[in-house]
């Protein structure tokens, strides 16, 4: 499973980004077993577009094959473009590796629009 997690940073120890749309990076995380294999950092290229920033972003998840996204917030038209791609959003705040934890663990909450 390929999990997106709205970043500050490039590492799995920067916290989490209270924005989708604009965040600077991504960190890819791949569990497999309950745990952690690999994690990659992307940057996220739609920071500084006038408008339509979080359904760029929404389409970069997709072509990333992530099956979920953990951000901090996520706009109703990003949210849209994610649920059509069948990408399940959950809300997590604090220290990105100590959150995939709580995803793996199952206590992130699903946000439903």
């Amino acid at each position: 499973m390929k999990i997106a997690v709205s970043s500050m940073n490039k590492n799995i120890d920067s916290n989490v980004s209270d924005v989708f749309g604009r965040c600077s990076y991504f960190i890819i995380a791949e569990i497999e077993n309950q745990k952690i294999e690999r994690t990659e950092a992307i940057e996220n290229k739609s920071t500084d577009q006038m408008s339509g920033a979080g359904i760029s972003t929404a389409q970069l998840m997709a072509e990333k094959k992530v099956n979920a996204v953990i951000t901090g917030n996520v706009g109703p038209r990003a949210f849209d473009v994610l649920k059509q791609f069948n990408i399940e959003v959950y809300s997590g705040s604090g220290a990105i590796k100590e959150v995939l934890q709580e995803f793996i663990n199952g206590k992130l909450k699903k946000i439903e629009k």
